[in-house]
């Protein structure tokens, strides 16, 4: 069976160039970067370089990134210093829609005694920047949203949200996991103070992240230790890893125009076709600003579980807008913020493409698909009663 994957959302493949570049820093050049030998040396410039094209890719200057082992972990950094830098300030401000990478760190804060405000999205998934504007305050430490969302792919406008941060002085940190790579961005004239990425979202191997640190602004380090990272993040570098990440970012910035031309023209199929040949179908975020490989289909009557288990048979593997937790089905906080309809909600699936994406798997999809939620449709007592009166 050859697999689909329409999952990259998820995570990617690693790019083979990618792993070449890292190979030999398992079994042959396996020094440690902090040693004084030459044999530790040459394994620390190469972070240096790995350093460069990671800035490069945001237009930063190298010593404005420090890696980690994640997003997550970036993401919690940068929170845990804001409030530290800031201790008189108790308020935070995030959205209804971050990844729970933001939102479990800021929920278990306000149960510390932290003020957590959560911004509303309209249908669209568009953020109201009126509504930002009358929430941050002087007591405001952070203020925490993401670039794009990872399930419709909305793309917030940062620029703007960061100019509204810096006048009410609080710091602005952005999760761009799903952005870096996709969309181009130039912090040297960003109003971001700082940005969470994760490797294993730009075809780099799981286990390795970064966060862009804006020169001048305070920091201080969630992980203590040894004096790595310029003494902002300590621990033995993940040198193999690093260097992954680093030749991914090149990468990345190299097929910039491809992933928003090519791949961005093979989402745009697979949803018209998809709209044309079901009805009762509906793009979550779809008259948003979106990333270019994102698409967040809604069928309704059926449910987005059944609709991946059928899908996998056929090897095609996507994910589903809705999760099952605790044996009851809950729909996505993203779409349940968005106020999509619970016949909507529960028949939602992500298809999140890469440059690796071909235009014989979209046809496979598109193949595919009517049939799958034809049959569910027929199973549901609600989608007979749509097909009887079609």
């Amino acid at each position: 069976m050859k697999v689909v994957y329409v999952d990259n959302n998820a995570t990617t493949k690693v790019d083979e160039a990618v792993f070449e570049e890292m190979r030999p820093y398992f079994c042959e050049l396996y020094g440690n970067p902090s040693s004084m030998h030459f044999f530790g040396g040459q394994v620390q410039k190469k972070i240096d370089e790995a350093r460069k094209r990671t800035a490069a890719i945001l237009g930063a200057l190298p010593e404005e990134i420090i890696f980690t082992a994640c997003g997550t972990e970036s993401n919690n950094s940068a929170l845990r210093s804001a409030l530290e830098i800031f201790p008189e300030k108790r308020h935070i401000v995030t959205t209804r829609v971050e990844h729970p990478a933001v939102l479990t760190p800021c929920r278990n804060l306000s149960k510390r005694g932290y003020r957590v405000t959560e911004l509303s999205v309209d249908v669209n998934g568009n953020l109201d920047l009126d509504e930002l504007r009358a929430v941050v305050d002087e007591d405001t430490a952070i203020v925490s949203i993401m670039y794009a969302n990872n399930e419709t792919g909305v793309v917030f406008p940062i620029e703007e949200i960061g100019a509204i941060v810096k006048e009410k002085g609080a710091l602005f940190h952005t999760d761009a996991v799903q952005a870096v790579g996709k969309i181009p961005m130039n912090m040297a004239t960003s109003t971001v103070d700082m940005l969470s990425l994760s490797g294993h979202k730009l075809h780099a191997p799981k286990g390795v992240g970064a966060l862009y640190l804006r020169k001048g602004v305070p920091f201080r380090p969630f992980m203590v230790g040894g004096h790595q990272e310029r003494s902002r993040r300590a621990g033995t570098e993940n040198t193999a890893g690093i260097i992954a990440l680093g030749k991914a970012c090149e990468l990345a910035g190299e097929f910039l125009e491809e992933e928003n031309t090519k791949v961005k023209a093979l989402r745009d199929r697979l949803e018209s076709e998809i709209l044309h040949l079901i009805p009762n179908v509906r793009v979550n975020g779809g008259a948003a600003v979106r990333l270019p490989n994102t698409t967040s289909v809604a069928f309704e009557f059926v449910e987005g579980e059944a609709i991946l288990l059928l899908l996998n048979e056929k090897g095609i593997c996507a994910s589903s807008g809705s999760a099952c937790t605790s044996g009851s089905l809950e729909p996505s906080h993203v779409l349940r913020a968005m106020g999509v309809p619970f016949t909507c909600a529960h028949g939602s699936i992500r298809f999140s493409l890469s440059r690796f994406s071909t235009d014989d798997q979209i046809s496979t999809i598109i193949r595919e698909m009517p049939p799958v939620i034809q049959r569910l449709r027929e199973m549901s007592p609600f989608g007979r009663e749509f097909l009887q009166n079609k």
